[in-house]
């Protein structure tokens, strides 16, 4: 079937097709793929975008499209949740102060599936990835209310910075 057939299926108005459609499209695996899922990502139609997320996400070639995602993610707090699962699908070794930052700072939903992709993704972690996770946490701990939530999370934050300050440090 024609690509552009396919996107057509994923823009607006969604029926039972369209996952069928977003199947297809991953499958072909192509650069062309990859630009209109990039291109939907911002269409009006929010169940739009998230198919395109989740096409992206199933193309084994998709390293084109991962800024572009995060940039859906930032842009639509109202589905950055549902956006953010498909990051699964992408080599996210260079954006760990990226999601690190989501697990702050993000809703219920999006702080939890970022801080699962951060437990069980690897990541190249060097001395400027560790002082962006600081600056970010600095930044978070001076802006957030303090009571209990805030005490876990500081305890929980800083024994994984000072994890990967040992880890920098053995290398």
């Amino acid at each position: 079937m024609d690509i552009s057939v396919l996107v057509e299926q994923l823009s607006g108005e969604l029926d039972d097709q369209a996952f069928k459609a977003s199947d297809l499209l991953a499958q072909k695996n192509s650069t062309e793929v990859v630009s209109e899922m990039v291109k939907l990502l911002e269409h009006s139609n929010d169940e739009s975008k998230i198919l395109a997320a989740r096409t992206l996400g199933l193309i084994e070639s998709n390293s084109e499209a991962l800024d572009a995602l995060l940039e859906a993610i930032d842009k639509n707090p109202k589905i950055a949740g549902e956006l953010l699962v498909h990051l699964d699908g992408f080599d996210l070794s260079e954006k760990y102060v990226a999601l690190f930052k989501l697990s702050l700072f993000g809703s219920f939903k999006v702080s939890s599936v970022a801080q699962d992709l951060l437990d069980h993704k690897e990541f190249n972690i060097t001395p400027r990835v560790l002082k962006k996770a600081k600056k970010a946490w600095h930044h978070y701990e001076n802006n957030v209310k303090h009571d209990e939530l805030f005490d876990l999370k500081k305890m929980e934050v800083e024994e994984l910075l000072a994890d990967l300050q040992s880890f920098i440090d053995s290398e």
